[in-house]
Parts: structure tokens; sequence; C-alpha cells
């Protein structure tokens, strides 16, 4: 009878990865329009594809956050062939963010600052889980929050990592720890 127990938690963990596996994040329609756009930094493609979007008018603004505090716009403009223009009028660098959950904080103050209620967040398609759940905590319910994920190549350890950290933190805003 004791066996169960850990069976059943063995189980649950594998159907739970199933799931997790199953719901990467997948890109967004370009068309979907939402009032911002959120890139949190940390992996290739994740800013090209938010600049894209913000000069396909996909949004009025986007936040790239986590950005190291040494860089300027005007780099990244030359860096990803982008009009500075771009980057003077409709994009923000946030340099507070070291993580995931701090990227969700950083993001929470720019979204209330400015009013939004619908964010597209980019990132790539084995993080989207996390960034949302963070989003979804540190924005409330009032803001609503889109996935756009951008497609790679994750090995399973990366993944098999990424759902633990997902676990991990879904427990912890579960038991009120760590909660917005």
């Amino acid at each position: 009878m004791i066996w169960r127990i850990p069976l059943l938690l063995i189980l649950a963990w594998a159907l739970g990865f199933g799931l997790f596996m199953l719901s990467l994040g997948a890109p967004l329609d370009d068309a979907v329009k939402t009032d911002a756009i959120v890139v949190p930094t940390g992996g290739p493609g994740r800013i090209d594809r938010g600049i894209a979007l913000l000069q396909a008018k996909a949004a009025k603004r986007m936040l790239i956050t986590g950005t190291d505090p040494t860089v300027r716009p005007i780099e990244l403009a030359v860096e990803y062939k982008a009009p500075p223009r771009l980057f003077r009028c409709c994009i923000d660098l946030g340099h507070e963010a070291v993580d995931t959950r701090s990227n969700a904080d950083e993001t929470a103050a720019w979204v209330a600052r400015h009013g939004y209620r619908s964010v597209r967040v980019v990132t790539a398609d084995w993080h989207m889980a996390r960034a949302k759940l963070e989003l979804a905590n540190a924005l409330g319910p009032e803001v609503e929050i889109r996935g756009d994920g951008v497609r790679t190549t994750p090995n399973w350890s990366m993944l098999l990592r990424e759902y633990h950290k997902y676990l991990v933190r879904r427990f912890a805003l579960l038991l009120g720890i760590g909660g917005g």
C-alpha cells in the first residue's frame, strides 16, 4: 500500500511533464494586437521578434526587461538593424531585472506606469509557461497576457530544468510563498 504514494507522485510528475511539453509556447499571430510587448532578455530571437512586431504596429510600445545597465538604446538599434527613432519613441530598456521573477516585477511597474491593459510576452517557447506564471502573479487579473513563443530547439536537460523551476514556483505561489 505504501508504494502507491511514490508511484502516484511519479505518475503525476510524468503527466505534468507531458503537458508541459505539449504546451510549449507557440508563436502568436502577428495580427493580434496588444497595448504593449514585453521581451525578457536571455535568448536569441526574442528582441528581433519584438522589434518586428512593434514595426508591424502589433503594439504601441515595448519593454526589453533585464537589459544590462551598460547597454544603450543606440547599441541595440545598431545590433538589431532597427531605426534609432524606434528606440527613442517606442522601446524602453529595463535594467533592474536579473531573473524571470524580477522581469515580471519590472514589467508590472512599467505596465502600471503606462496604464496598459494587455501585454504580449515574447520569450523562448520553453520559457513561456514560467514567464506567464510570473507575469500573471505580478500583473494580476486586470491585465491580459498573451504569449508569443520564439521557436527553439532545447535539449532534454534544459526542458527538465525548466519544468522543475516551473513546478517549484507554481507550488510556492500556491502556498503563498513569494507571491505579489
